[in-house]
């Protein structure tokens, strides 16, 4: 059955904004349990947009379903991962003009620098996903280099589908199935996420094989008007 990992990353942008201590991303991450979440994921960035150090480790210490920790792979964030030990890390790429992650991880062009964060990762108890666009090439690399998991980038299936109608999302969603059975066929096991709403996820949830989908934005924007429980239920229930 495909589970939801809910992003509590919008949580924090809100306290940010304030810079205050409300509301708390850990306070949120119980709620979305409670609603039915099977996973919490956090992303570290460099640059403390939104996820502070704190909250990695309070969540660590509270999270009941299983802790994912979005991350680049630097030396920073590596020493701070092998700190807190989560259940998975997934490994995402990260610009600091961007708003938020657009597109996956260059898997085959950065093999050699990825080949060794994953092995210290693993060799610590953590599983690694790495966030992959939806190409047979990155897939592969990432099966060569020691992912235990993929996570399809599904911002292009989610553009298309609210943008350009619904012959250019079925394309995408056929990309999405083609990467997701090539990551079946290697043995990694695949999660999915980015621009995931109320309105396009059960395609992406009837994917062969799929095992999580994490998704932040549409959830906090639909809990900002009907609360977490809520919000989390009906995503959890299209799912």
């Amino acid at each position: 059955m495909v589970t939801l990992g809910v992003n509590v990353d919008h949580i924090a942008t809100l306290r940010q904004a304030r810079g205050g201590r409300e509301p708390d991303p850990v306070h949120a991450a119980v709620l979305a349990e409670l609603a039915g979440a099977r996973g919490i994921t956090a992303h570290l960035r460099e640059d403390r947009r939104h996820i502070q150090d704190r909250d990695v480790y309070i969540l660590k210490q509270t999270v009941t379903t299983h802790l994912n920790l979005e991350m680049a792979p630097t030396s920073e964030m590596m020493k701070i991962a092998l700190d807190v030990l989560p259940y998975m890390v997934t490994i995402v790429p990260e610009r600091r003009e961007e708003r938020t992650t657009e597109e996956g991880y260059p898997v085959q062009e950065k093999e050699r620098e990825l080949t060794e964060a994953i092995a210290t990762l693993r060799e610590n108890h953590i599983l690694v996903s790495l966030f992959v666009n939806p190409v047979i090439r990155d897939v592969r690399s990432a099966a060569k280099i020691g992912a235990t998991h993929i996570e399809l980038y599904t911002g292009t299936y989610a553009k298309a589908a609210s943008e350009r109608g619904q012959t250019a999302a079925e394309e995408q969603l056929e990309t999405l199935k083609g990467a997701a059975m090539a990551a079946n066929r290697l043995n990694l096991r695949i999660n999915a996420g980015h621009g995931l709403n109320y309105l396009n996820v059960t395609p992406v949830a009837n994917i062969d094989n799929m095992e999580e989908l994490n998704i932040g934005h549409s959830i906090i924007a639909r809990a900002s008007l009907v609360g977490i429980d809520s919000a989390v239920r009906e995503m959890v229930a299209l799912i």
